[in-house]
């Protein structure tokens, strides 16, 4: 099977690679040198040859706009990057097309169990430019006919994690980290290695809108707690729940104090994520992120 994967280069998208290269031809796209196509996919290009499957990793994420030009970024990268793909593959169109895209599109704060048929209400830059990317992709998928698989994740874990986690666990490894309250609010997350697993054993014929999470949803307490076994770290400091709300709207008069009251309200209100569907339709197959954090050696040394 010859398969392509888009910002190979990225976080998830090199887990895919060692995942995929021992079993399929797998060709790579990205801006680094060593890809087997260099692309800047924010600019139109051409030339592409055939694949069965494209998994489309490559995408702007792990950031908070600061202004115009820094939320016309997510768009451009993850819209227009992503027409640009398309258009490249149209002489030469895949069996099946995989779209790496995030529960953001719910645009969600606060949630219990969240299946694909709430409606898209996503409002940021990240979560509007990957709904619009969604429907494209679907769009295209129809007018030539191809097998458009759609992945919402949720928090992705594995060695080295960016974004959040990997803030965490700095934070917790330097002592730098307080819990607010009771650290009880359940997150949804899925594992890189897993995914890997999956995508690597896919059906071409598949296709769909797919939530994928590890089942458990784990909260922040038992997170916690395993980094901090994990780095014979002792455990954090418990601050109150209200002393941290009073915190987050000092931040919210202050530009550069680095905590603001949705900073609080991201960690105290539970949002998890139902991918009952994709284990009844589509063979996934979930695994906790707790049990395997320490059992792969996950978690950097």
């Amino acid at each position: 099977m010859k398969v392509l994967i888009t910002g190979s280069s990225g976080f998830l998208g090199q887990v895919l690679v060692d995942k995929f290269k021992d079993t399929k031809e797998v060709k790579t796209l990205s801006r680094q040198q060593d890809s087997d196509f260099v692309v800047d996919i924010v600019k139109p290009f051409s030339g592409l040859p055939y694949f069965d499957r494209v998994l489309h990793c490559a995408g702007k994420a792990h950031s908070i706009p600061k202004n115009e030009h820094e939320s016309k970024a997510f768009f451009e990268v993850n819209v227009e990057g992503t027409k640009n793909l398309l258009n490249a593959l149209e002489l030469a169109t895949p069996k099946q097309f995989v779209l790496v895209s995030t529960v953001a599109v719910y645009g969600l704060e606060e949630g219990n169990l969240v299946n694909e048929c709430h409606p898209l209400f996503g409002s940021s830059p990240y979560a509007k430019s990957k709904i619009l990317a969604e429907e494209l992709v679907l769009e295209w998928g129809k007018k030539y006919d191809v097998n458009i698989l759609i992945l919402r994740l949720p928090l992705i874990v594995g060695k080295n994690p960016p974004g959040n986690l990997g803030k965490m666990i700095q934070a917790l490894r330097s002592g730098r980290y307080v819990t607010i309250g009771k650290g009880d609010a359940r997150k949804s997350m899925i594992l890189a290695s897993n995914l890997a697993i999956f995508l690597e054993s896919l059906n071409l014929n598949l296709k769909g809108i797919y939530n994928l999470t590890d089942g458990y949803h784990p909260s922040f307490s038992e997170l916690e707690q395993l980094i901090c076994r994990q780095f014979a770290k002792r455990k954090p400091y418990r601050i109150p729940l209200r002393l941290a709300k009073v915190i987050g709207k000092i931040g919210d008069i202050i530009p550069l104090f680095p905590v603001k009251s949705n900073t609080i309200d991201k960690i105290i209100k539970e949002l998890t994520f139902d991918d009952a569907k994709a284990i009844k339709e589509i063979n996934w197959r979930p695994q906790s992120v707790l049990q395997n954090l320490i059992l792969t050696n996950l978690l950097p040394l």
